[in-house]
């Protein structure tokens, strides 16, 4: 993988854990939705893994408890 790649995937799971902690969103795929919608063609790639969406999962369910 490229540096220019794995910073640009950081990048979308940072905004993906920004739109989560706003207490917006139900669940990662609604945080995917939302990201697509920006504009972050690799939505998709940054979120593919269980443990970033179980952490996006999380911070959905603890924004909306506030």
């Amino acid at each position: 993988m490229m540096h220019g790649d794995d910073r640009s995937l950081q990048a979308a799971r940072a905004r993906a854990y920004a739109l989560a902690e706003s207490g917006q969103f139900d669940n990662s795929h609604a945080v995917q939705q939302a990201l697509v919608a920006e504009g972050w063609a690799n939505a998709g790639r940054a979120l593919d893994s269980d443990y970033a969406r179980k952490a996006i999962g999380e911070k959905c369910r603890a924004a909306q408890a506030h």
